[in-house]
């Protein structure tokens, strides 16, 4: 009788488990902002490379109302934004030493500032403080011809570097990334 207790027990036991991690692998494959990735590849093949959640506008007013403009955003969704460089960069004209790092930024209609946080991690909100900025740069910020629905990191080639864009709605924002 306790065998057939025990083997009952483990039996429920394992069917539980399966149905926890199955459905917490559906929950994360059909997330409204889906993971995302961008990669710069630097002149000696050294790499940036930015993971985060993108979210959808779904007919939103997005920055100045869902992402108000002059409070830090996590820039994404769901987990932190992350900035991982195998070597040492320089962004918007500031050295940053190879490593990994969490990305947020500072909408406002004319400019945004781009932080790289050291505390890594995190969820993606919330910000974890001034304390803990390795920098702070402005990036330029430009109307788009039409409006992007999904939240989009990107990278584009540009000389020893490549500019990090940011786009939703109909406003883009970047920043110059070089190799030392």
């Amino acid at each position: 009788m306790r065998r057939q207790f025990a083997f009952l027990a483990v039996a429920c036991l394992t069917l539980g488990l399966m149905a926890v991690l199955g459905s917490a692998q559906m929950d994360k494959g059909s997330r409204p902002s889906p993971a995302a990735k961008a990669n710069c590849v630097l002149p000696d093949g050294k790499t940036i490379t930015v993971d985060y959640s993108s979210p959808r506008a779904k007919g939103r007013k997005i920055f100045g109302e869902l992402v108000p403009y002059g409070d830090v955003w996590r820039a994404g969704a769901n987990e932190a934004t992350t900035f991982v460089a195998t070597s040492d960069v320089m962004v918007g004209g500031n050295h940053v030493a190879a490593g990994s790092y969490t990305v947020f930024t500072i909408p406002n209609k004319d400019k945004w500032t781009l932080i790289i946080s050291k505390k890594t991690g995190e969820w993606g909100i919330p910000y974890p403080g001034k304390d803990q900025d390795l920098l702070r740069v402005d990036m330029k910020v430009s109307k788009l011809p039409s409006a992007v629905e999904n939240f989009t990191i990107a990278f584009d080639k540009a000389g020893d570097g490549c500019t990090l864009r940011m786009e939703w709605e109909t406003t883009r924002a970047s920043v110059d990334i070089s190799k030392m």
